[in-house]
């Protein structure tokens, strides 16, 4: 398993900077768009923007990555994120933030394939849940992370966008000084949604209503914060033990069979912990009121 996470160090590096700027970067826009008053509607158009492009992403980066390879592809969608981040401070308008935020959820679908491909080129049947299991870690407490970086400076101003994108910026660093190889890419079989239901309907149903639940938590939870009154030193950590209740979950799903009564214990520490302190905060404002 060492050997796998040596020859993976620079990646799971870089998709920890990565996922610290894309946590602070979803909740500085909800609450950037609060102060802004682009109305509930409008803003609920600007972050779902993200997941329009994560679909597309999904689809294409994959011929991407077959044609020129892991490193240079991440190099490129990094990049984009980066840029992006800059164009929401410059134009503060809901028309270029929609667009702004496809572009995002596209580069970032594409850093998503790109980490999890390599990862289980490098892992074996025997590493491989462990590996994936480090990783998901490593993006969901980097995510959480990034909501405690919104007191740092006024939302209202462009030191947060900047900070966001140098965030970003530094998730290249490691892969540009390591000295491993990125394993090759062979392009995916396609498969229709109709085969996919056939095979397990209860599967897709569940993903959906995940989804569903998944898009308005994340992307609106900030949003509703501050309508309620929420301070920023209120939000930032309502927003992180939601991300420490989805642990959990995602250590569920690849942890190996020897180990997954220890990643389920300690995903039931953070999902009990996180869900009580975030019910807790709401608890308390109301009282206060």
């Amino acid at each position: 398993m060492w050997v796998a996470i040596k020859s993976a160090w620079a990646l799971l590096v870089g998709i920890g900077f990565i996922m610290l700027g894309n946590g602070l970067q979803g909740t500085l826009l909800g609450v950037r768009a609060s102060s802004e008053d682009f109305g509930d509607a409008t803003t609920g158009i600007i972050m779902s923007g993200y997941y329009v492009g994560f679909f597309l992403g999904s689809i294409i980066v994959p011929k991407f990555v077959s044609r020129v390879g892991h490193i240079r592809v991440f190099a490129a969608l990094a990049t984009i994120a980066s840029s992006t981040v800059l164009i929401h401070a410059v134009f503060v308008d809901p028309v270029p933030w929609v667009l702004m935020r496809v572009v995002t959820g596209f580069a970032y679908a594409g850093l998503y394939i790109v980490a999890e491909s390599w990862l289980n080129e490098v892992a074996t049947n025997k590493t491989r849940g462990t590996l994936l299991s480090i990783y998901m870690v490593v993006s969901m407490g980097a995510v959480g992370a990034g909501q405690f970086m919104l007191v740092l400076s006024d939302p209202d101003g462009f030191v947060l966008f900047i900070l966001v994108s140098v965030i970003v910026s530094c998730s290249l660093v490691p892969l540009a000084i390591s000295t491993s190889r990125a394993p090759g890419f062979d392009k995916p079989s396609r498969i229709s949604l109709r085969e996919i239901f056939d095979a397990c309907p209860t599967g897709v149903l569940v993903s959906f209503l995940n989804g569903l639940g998944f898009g308005a938590i994340f992307s609106i939870g900030a949003v509703y914060a501050r309508a309620i009154g929420f301070s920023l030193g209120e939000t930032s950590p309502s927003g992180y033990f939601r991300y420490c209740g989805n642990f959990r979950r995602r250590c569920r799903c690849y942890c190996p069979a020897d180990g997954r009564s220890q990643f389920h214990l300690a995903g039931d520490c953070f999902r009990y912990i996180g869900g009580f302190l975030d019910t807790d905060l709401f608890t308390l404002h109301r009282l206060h009121q």
